[in-house]
């Protein structure tokens, strides 16, 4: 689920399929233990379902963790909910997919 990058000093955090609870709880326990400062990219392009709380979960990780996280993949829709609950996405760098809402 995670990789070196082999172009910056980034962990790559790859979810297929279904972001739903499990999935985004495994990546809040990866960021709840990064360093201050850290890099993480979290691609989430090839997801093709995503799960309410599974938004919910990774939303309360972005907002704890003390990494610079980059994300690559969260919808439009994902996005403007993320800001609903106060969470500045700015901060996150996200990288969307063109098109997709």
């Amino acid at each position: 689920m995670q990789r070196p990058d082999d172009f910056a000093d980034e962990i790559e955090i790859r979810i297929d399929g279904t972001l739903d609870g499990p999935a985004a709880r495994r990546v809040e326990a990866m960021l709840a233990r990064a360093r201050p400062g850290a890099r993480f990219r979290i691609d989430l392009v090839q997801v093709r379902e995503f799960h309410d709380f599974g938004i919910a979960v990774l939303g309360n990780a972005l907002a704890t963790t003390q990494a610079l996280v980059r994300l690559r993949g969260l919808r439009e829709h994902h996005v403007r909910v993320l800001r609903y609950f106060g969470i500045e996405t700015a901060r996150f760098s996200p990288d969307l997919v063109p098109g997709a809402a």
